[in-house]
């Protein structure tokens, strides 16, 4: 067992100093983001290099339906061998023993990638930024409610209640009175990031009514989705401890702004480490105007991807924290395409677009896509947008069946991600809305039961 627990980053070591480990974690990221696999004692994983579970994970749908995506060889569920990446071991510091999770990729029996693994698209995504000797970078921010304890799913949403013994205040954004109301649930969030090893930039009360907001350091595109991926899990288990529930959702209260995942992306020249986006002397390149061109001619056929459920649609709301179309602007936060103040090598471009409820493997996988597109085809974006573009036309597709079909026809993004993903996504979420439509909603109920 020694020679793997070697391999392990340093938190993890120093988590399981002086004590036995008892327990490992195997997991892997399904399409919805949720952490599959198994849970196995400590000595049987110390004599298997790899363990198997069935493709069809990945047809499965969120509300536990299956999609028929299997292909031309049917539903026969053939197992995929999962391989631990030991650099991802964490410890589970909220279990009663010593656990350890550890992500594991997916090939086929050949060796091959699975290719509908969300952890390997973005790394296929990284690696055609690696074939042109650039490297990308990234920093996600996270947007999240802690909401008080729902667990009758015809109720409404609330948001949890203060140490005050009053439920969470809205439109307080950057209040750190109102952050101190959830104190005890930050203070775990902040013990469990640094047993597990995570750095946080910092957390910000959002507008919303217990909405925080979770800044990340910028990184390597597949480390830093490993983080987020981490995080969910870690924010929900510190939130259980206090009687609450965090949630993902884009759009969990009515009136209130909703969750955002915030993508800031730069590209580095692999070979002299240079930002692509700044000349020698500070200046604005040409890549960075191709790279905000690709995000605006292709984000609209990626929406599918960061805004993956019939919920998402309702965070794109005018005037209530959220974009609606695709203008650019410098330290301009109504459009879909900001970029920050910063000096010239920390020069970035922020998609504002992407809802906290993709996952964060696919979701920033398709973001990077759309900016490599960008570099490849060489086109100029609109001309930088002045003013409220909260005030411009809608340019987001305006629900899922919609952004569905534009990522059937978008040739070249389904290219970059992967044809065999694509074809599997979009059935799993055709499936998903076919689900959602045979749900009658209390909106229906109310409004349409006695009076049509």
């Amino acid at each position: 067992m020694s020679d793997w627990l070697d391999r392990i980053p340093t938190a993890a070591q120093k988590y399981l100093e002086g004590h036995r480990l008892d327990e490992v974690e195997c997991i892997i990221s399904d399409l919805p983001g949720i952490a599959r696999g198994k849970a196995v004692p400590a000595a049987k994983f110390a004599r298997q290099s790899k363990f198997y579970l069935p493709d069809s994970l990945f047809f499965q749908t969120i509300a536990g339906g299956w999609a028929e995506a299997a292909g031309e060889a049917g539903f026969t569920e053939p197992d995929m061998a999962l391989i631990p990446d030991y650099e991802t071991a964490t410890a589970a510091p909220w279990t009663a023993d010593k656990t350890l999770q550890i992500i594991h990729d997916a090939y086929d029996p050949s060796g091959v990638p699975i290719a509908i693994s969300p952890r390997n698209v973005l790394k296929r995504v990284v690696s055609l930024f690696k074939e042109r000797g650039l490297t990308p970078i990234i920093a996600p921010e996270m947007e999240f409610f802690l909401v008080a304890r729902n667990v009758d799913p015809g109720v409404s949403i609330k948001p949890m209640m203060g140490r005050s013994g009053r439920p969470a205040a809205a439109r307080q954004a950057y209040s750190l009175t109102a952050v101190d109301e959830y104190g005890p649930v930050i203070d775990d969030i902040y013990e469990f990031a640094e047993i597990q090893g995570f750095e946080i930039d910092g957390i910000t009360q959002e507008g919303g009514a217990g909405q925080l907001e979770i800044n990340l350091r910028h990184g390597d595109p597949v480390k830093l989705a490993d983080e987020v991926f981490y995080f969910k899990r870690l924010i929900r288990e510190a939130a259980f401890r206090h009687d609450c529930f965090a949630t993902f959702m884009a759009k969990p209260i009515e009136d209130e702004p909703g969750s955002a995942m915030h993508i800031h992306h730069s590209v580095v020249d692999s070979a002299t480490g240079r930002n692509i986006f700044s000349s020698p002397e500070g200046e604005e390149t040409q890549a960075f105007y191709h790279f905000i061109a690709g995000m605006q001619n292709h984000l609209p056929s990626a929406v599918a991807i960061l805004a993956p459920y019939v919920n998402s649609y309702r965070r794109y709301v005018k005037d209530h924290a959220a974009p609606i179309n695709l203008e650019w602007a410098r330290d301009n936060r109504t459009t879909g395409i900001r970029v920050p103040i910063s000096e010239p090598d920390a020069r970035r471009v922020e998609n504002r677009i992407a809802g906290m409820d993709c996952n964060p493997y696919l979701g920033i996988a398709a973001s990077l896509a759309c900016g490599l597109l960008g570099l490849i085809e060489k086109k100029q974006p609109t001309e930088m947008f002045v003013g409220d573009a909260y005030a411009g036309d809608t340019e987001i597709p305006n629900g899922l069946y919609d952004a569905l079909e534009l990522f059937g026809e978008a040739a070249s993004l389904r290219e970059i991600l992967g044809g065999e993903f694509a074809r599997v996504y979009e059935i799993v979420k055709e499936t998903e809305y076919s689900e959602f439509l045979h749900v009658i909603s209390p909106w229906e109920r109310e409004h349409l039961l006695l009076n049509v």
